[in-house]
């Protein structure tokens, strides 16, 4: 039984790729139409989660925020379809775009953790036999990490309100990607 630990994404390199569809019948190709400053890539990990759902609906309040900012706001998760549907309907998204179908070997590419099903969650909905915990990355338009947090839990995510301000402050004063440096210490 071979086994495999999630990929470290560094500041300043490019991030794996992403081609997903989305909830609304488009597709989701990170590069392909960049937000002006950034994209703000929200992985979740799906319908079952009523912390991703808390989560969700406070970036869905600040969407708007983001966009003026010029910023593309993305949730995705290795849900179906139909999971996605509902979440976002749940959420009553009209400025977060889903995207689903995200393949586990493409979630261990961006960094994140997996974990097996505990059956059902606190709110009576079955767990996949697999899925991703959350992470947020902050993607530039040339396709390089500007920032990311990867979690194993879905507690203590990044506040959305927190990374509006770090937005404005990153752009404000041209301040670059940290966390680069990968020579000896």
């Amino acid at each position: 039984m071979s086994t495999q630990t999630p990929n470290v994404l560094l500041p300043r390199q490019p991030v794996p790729s992403l081609d997903l569809p989305l909830t609304n019948g488009e597709r989701f190709v990170l590069g392909a139409q960049p937000g002006e400053q950034f994209d703000l890539l929200v992985f979740y990990r799906g319908l079952h989660c009523p912390l991703c759902a808390k989560y969700l609906i406070e970036l869905e309040r600040l969407a708007p925020e983001f966009a003026s900012r010029g910023v593309n706001v993305v949730a995705i998760s290795s849900d179906t379809e139909e999971r996605a549907q509902e979440m976002a309907k749940k959420i009553n998204a009209s400025g977060v775009r889903f995207a689903y179908g995200l393949a586990l070997k493409a979630a261990r590419e961006w960094g994140l953790y997996i974990s097996e099903s505990r059956g059902k969650t606190s709110i009576g909905i079955e767990e996949p036999a697999l899925f991703s915990e959350p992470a947020v990355y902050i993607v530039r338009p040339d396709g390089t990490l500007y920032y990311g947090a990867v979690q194993t839990m879905p507690f203590a995510r990044p506040g959305f309100a927190d990374l509006v301000a770090a937005i404005d402050f990153a752009v404000a004063k041209s301040y670059p990607a940290r966390g680069e440096y990968t020579g000896a210490v």
